[in-house]
């Protein structure tokens, strides 16, 4: 099976991938919006799961990680629900990471283990463990195939970086002791910035944080009404919103037409509707240098700055004032 990627390019990958990439959780994920209630404010914010997923597994392949890990890789969001970490304020979970509490239940009543084991591998061994996967995650402010696939595949998509930067980038990545460093310091403040364009400029977007809040809300009245039953988060984006749409309780559809409405927002920390605080989220690579490894931010004093300025702004979150169109 040949896949596509335009980013990453073409790939030719063995069967038990692409049975995997087949599958009904994997095939799902192309229903389930990354960026959550991102594409509802705007439609051009529309990168999905599957996207993601699929550059997650050809990130490691690119960069030597066994077939284990390209599977772990693939399959390591397969747990998002629908609106991805919408459902995180739902539940009033701070550290975003419901998809992780639930990853081996969803991944157990599937037909992913039967499709390992077809090809003679446990899921048990591949999955219940990603420490184990050092290319595919690490802990933050390290780089990771998942952290950099999302970040450059987001800003790609959205206009605010080029191919051939990405293609670039990607050139000065090096595998040091299992793990994804770079080469040198330019490289590290192009991703530091790029990944803050991420992380700032689009999660933190007022319009962004305007409709997490929006569907928050929908979802909880919904919710509370047995409009929707919680099992139902394991569908796709649109199974939801059909629900939503046609439901005929009258505080849902005033949200919902709120949210489907133009509306102008503004950052404002003096008169705001919204004050939202995301997970805080900080990025300093290592860089190989002189045959170690040293962390971006000793040998950078730009990366040092926006580190101490992302911290800043995700400690203090973002306030919107809602304008009526």
């Amino acid at each position: 099976m040949l896949i596509s990627d335009k980013l990453y390019g073409d790939f030719e990958i063995e069967k038990v991938l692409e049975e995997l990439i087949k599958s009904k959780p994997i095939q799902r994920l192309k229903g389930i919006h990354q960026g959550g209630a991102s594409y509802l404010v705007n439609k051009n914010w529309n990168v999905t799961r599957y996207e993601h997923s699929i550059g997650v597994m050809l990130l490691i392949r690119k960069f030597g990680g066994s077939m284990e890990e390209q599977i772990a890789g693939l399959l390591h969001d397969v747990s998002h629900t629908a609106f991805s970490h919408v459902v995180d304020f739902v539940l009033d979970k701070h550290h975003e990471n419901y998809h992780e509490v639930i990853f081996l239940s969803v991944i157990k009543n599937s037909e992913i283990p039967s499709i390992l084991e077809k090809y003679q591998y446990d899921y048990k061994e591949l999955l219940m463990d990603d420490t184990k996967w050092t290319i595919l995650e690490q802990p933050a402010p390290e780089l990771c195939a998942d952290r950099v696939d999302y970040t450059i595949r987001d800003m790609y998509t959205y206009g605010k970086i080029s191919l051939k930067e990405v293609e670039k980038f990607l050139e000065n990545v090096l595998m040091v002791e299992g793990k994804m460093c770079l080469s040198n310091v330019d490289a590290a403040e192009w991703f530091v910035t790029t990944y803050y364009k991420e992380v700032i400029d689009f999660f933190m977007h007022p319009l962004n944080i305007y409709g997490y809040d929006q569907l928050t809300k929908i979802l909880k009245v919904a919710l509370a009404n047995n409009i929707i039953k919680f099992s139902d988060f394991l569908r796709e984006d649109r199974e939801l919103i059909f629900k939503i749409s046609k439901s005929k309780n009258g505080e849902i559809q005033e949200l919902w037409h709120k949210l489907q409405s133009s509306l102008k927002v503004i950052e404002d920390e003096e008169d705001f509707d919204i004050h939202l605080k995301n997970k805080v989220r900080l990025i300093d690579p290592s860089i190989f240098y002189q045959n170690k490894l040293v962390s971006a931010s000793s040998l950078s004093k730009k990366i040092e700055e926006m580190n101490k300025n992302a911290f800043q702004k995700a400690k203090k979150g973002t306030y919107v004032k809602v304008i009526q169109a």
